[in-house]
């Protein structure tokens, strides 16, 4: 029994060095092969395995940034007698992240995921929400505060004045001490409802596999949805406010 056990033993040890030599000889592609951890998403969008994981790494920084940034956010709208909407998503899914790359790598060859990843601004996103009658004084304070605990203004879209598509605000912050880039938008029960009637339609515009005419088409049904928004009065001259000339002690760090 116990020669037929060594026997059996031996065998099989044989067996893993021989397929662990043939796997080693097979080179690196082989390798790569197997561990191959790339993204594929709908349209025939892709990321390879290291594009992949640096957007993974981006994912991680962003999350820890948004602790502090959620704070500043939240006292914010407090102070500003706003309603902070969809709290529970203010971070983009990776998912959603890895289509936004993926698509940005396709449309422009010349640039490498860490270029486009440098970019990003809604990672880490937020929704500031007033009636109509206290918007205008409400986006400023909040802006003001804001600017005030150190983030800096990198964006401010301002729609209201626009005939026809989107309407609102949205801006774009850089958090201080991480330098995480986060978005702010602020909006008014109307506005916000629309877009998120809207969502669906700008999703499917945006694919690379939409072809001009239904691209047209879906710009179309939007500016129709849009159109019945209100502008709250003083909102297409609102601008980013001033940098100032001394900072308020930022309630995210002890």
């Amino acid at each position: 029994m116990t020669v037929t056990t060594t026997s059996s033993n031996g065998k099989g040890m044989l067996a893993v060095a021989l397929i662990t030599a043939a796997t080693l000889s097979a080179g690196p592609s082989a390798a790569a092969a197997a561990d191959d951890e790339g993204w594929k998403g709908a349209g025939g969008l892709t990321l390879n395995s290291a594009d992949n994981a640096r957007v993974d790494a981006y994912v991680t920084r962003a999350r820890q940034a948004e602790r502090s940034i959620s704070t500043d956010v939240r006292t914010a709208a407090l102070v500003s007698g706003a309603e902070l909407v969809g709290f529970d998503h203010r971070l983009k899914s990776p998912d959603s992240l890895k289509r936004k790359v993926a698509t940005s790598l396709k449309d422009h060859p010349g640039q490498n995921v860490d270029t486009v990843l440098a970019q990003l601004s809604d990672a880490v996103r937020y929704t500031l929400q007033w009636p109509d009658n206290a918007y205008t004084a409400g986006v400023t304070r909040a802006s003001a505060v804001l600017s005030a605990w150190g983030n800096d203004t990198t964006k401010w879209s301002n729609t209201w004045n626009r005939p026809s598509g989107y309407k609102g605000l949205n801006t774009g912050w850089r958090a201080p001490g991480s330098g995480q880039l986060f978005e702010i938008q602020f909006h008014t029960p109307a506005s916000k409802h629309a877009q998120e009637v809207t969502h669906l339609l700008y999703e499917e515009q945006r694919l690379p596999s939409t072809t001009e005419a239904r691209k047209q088409e879906l710009q179309a049904q939007q500016n129709a949805v849009f159109a019945a928004v209100p502008v709250p009065p003083g909102a297409d001259r609102l601008t980013p406010p001033a940098t100032p000339t001394t900072q308020v002690p930022d309630p995210a760090i002890p």
